[in-house]
């Protein structure tokens, strides 16, 4: 079978699958959010959870391309254009699971009808829409053929503070918020930014080796050994800010913090808490620490895909652990909306709800593959149209069996 057969029956397979997402949103958008696993108790689920998810994906690629300009990192400016790109399209991605959330496109009217800037919500709004903005730029920038250097460079300055930015105002919709007990922290936008730092690397690593291996860009072995380097140190600061955290989440013993910390440990979030620890953290780390498996491309995927599990489930527990327990005490809890009696005289017949649950249904799932279809589409569009046919050449002149060692180079 022929490469470009593939890649059409690979299009087909994507338009197919984004046909189907798109197809269950406005099924969603005509029903109502009544068809998703959420309710009045945990009020956001796997949109918002893509959203933080993807939002610190898109931080891996703009800050290693700004990182060439303002740290004078040459090698660093190859990958300029794959890393460009796919900030690109994790951050409209991203945008798209916010919408989708709302029940309604029509209600984002009301942030700039009625927006109110004391909330960190509206904040988030605007930093990433300025974030949005500067990959745009860089995009455009990229595409000319003698592009103003000086402009690059200037942005290149701006787009480093406003990647930290806006991980650290997404982060602040959580960590200011008194009343959910796991979310109240000083160190929630630095524990944001540390797993969007590993994260966005290790999808660069891999697309990266995409890309390298279907002879569409080329990137030489010293490069993925270096960014691999940097992707161990990532993720080992992650992991002491993870753990930073749960010290202090345990030792006080609180009542309400430890609803929280034991759902985390040993209740129905613990498998996406221990995934985070073991596969996002542990085998990566043990993987990494050592230079000649860094210099295996086998390993540094397998790493790098780890991470990005790892960094999902941490997406995951954080959003759901919170809601789980809201703070409502001395009073009867949250109205479900609903009253359904119960033949059993052991269950109380309430409206009310004092613990919640919530689990994707199959209407959000498939809204969810619709949305990602559409982002690797528009990054094989994107990558044709800003990246071609550059460095096939190249490529053919460096051996990419993953199996084999990555020769050694200087660093």
């Amino acid at each position: 079978m022929s490469k470009s057969v593939k890649v059409n029956i690979t299009i087909g397979v994507l338009v197919t699958l984004t046909l189907i997402g798109f197809s269950a949103l406005a099924y969603q958008t005509i029903h109502g959010l009544g068809g998703t696993g959420m309710n009045n108790v945990v009020s956001w689920g796997l949109y918002i959870i893509m959203f933080m998810f993807f939002v610190g994906l898109s931080a891996g690629g703009l800050i290693v391309s700004s990182s060439a300009t303002v740290f004078n990192i040459p090698s660093f400016k190859v990958v300029a254009k794959p890393a460009t790109i796919l900030s690109t399209v994790c951050v409209v991605l991203a945008g798209l699971f916010i919408m989708v959330d709302l029940g309604s496109p029509f209600r984002m009217l009301n942030l700039l009808l009625h927006g109110q800037f004391k909330s960190p919500l509206m904040w988030d709004v605007v930093v990433i829409s300025i974030y949005l903005g500067i990959n745009v730029g860089y995009l455009i920038l990229m595409m000319m053929k003698n592009p103003n250097q000086k402009l690059l460079n200037a942005m290149s300055y701006i787009a480093l503070p406003v990647a930290i930015l806006v991980h650290s105002v997404t982060a602040w919709i959580f960590g200011l918020q008194i009343a959910r007990a796991g979310w109240y922290s000083a160190i929630m936008a630095p524990l944001f930014v540390s797993s969007a730092l590993d994260s966005g690397l290790a999808l660069l690593l891999i697309v990266l080796v995409l890309l390298r291996t279907l002879k569409v860009f080329h990137v030489e072995n010293s490069l993925i050994t270096k960014l691999a380097g940097l992707l161990f140190i990532f993720v080992a600061v992650d992991a002491y800010l993870i753990f930073s955290e749960v010290l202090t989440m345990y030792y006080p013993q609180e009542a309400s913090t430890m609803l929280v910390l034991n759902e985390m440990l040993s209740g129905s979030m613990a498998p996406f808490f221990w995934g985070e620890i073991i596969l996002g953290l542990a085998i990566p780390l043990a993987i990494l620490l050592f230079r000649k498996n860094r210099q295996r491309i086998s390993l540094v995927v397998l790493s790098s895909a780890l991470v990005v599990v790892g960094v999902f489930c941490k997406r995951f527990w954080l959003v759901i652990s919170s809601f789980m327990y809201p703070n409502v005490g001395g009073s009867p809890g949250v109205t479900t909306g609903q009253y359904i009696p119960s033949n059993d005289p052991s269950v109380v017949n309430s409206i009310w709800a004092s613990v919640g649950h919530y689990w994707p249904t199959l209407l959000e799932m498939l809204v969810v593959v619709g949305i990602l279809s559409l982002g690797v589409l528009m990054f094989m569009a994107l990558t044709r149209l800003i990246i071609g046919k550059e460095g096939v050449e190249k490529t053919n002149s460096e051996k990419t069996d993953l199996n084999v060692p990555l020769q050694e180079m200087p660093q």
